[in-house]
């Protein structure tokens, strides 16, 4: 098996050609970059470290809830449910 060192991802959506472009990067290169930026940490913990099929939904929809805040554009294409799935709707 292939020994890859770590890599951050970046997703970019470029309007023009439609499309989400995932950049792979070194995180090191990338730090300075970074330097001042928001982050919005996801504490593995609160999912019972689990990146299951439920996780991996919602963390692919925020990335784009959190593309759409700034390309709105983006949206006519979103179809998927903003809660999760597996758990009993609150009364």
């Amino acid at each position: 098996m292939a020994n890859y060192p770590p890599r951050s991802v970046v997703v970019t959506y470029d309007e023009d050609s439609q499309q989400l472009i995932l950049h792979l990067a070194d995180p090191a290169k990338l730090a300075p970059l970074l330097a001042g930026t928001l982050k919005a940490p996801i504490l593995l913990e609160e999912f019972d470290f689990k990146l299951d099929d439920e996780f991996v939904r919602r963390f692919g929809g925020g990335l784009l809830n959190l593309i759409a805040l700034g390309q709105p554009e983006i949206r006519q294409y979103t179809t998927y449910t903003q809660h999760p799935i597996h758990q009993p709707a609150e009364e």
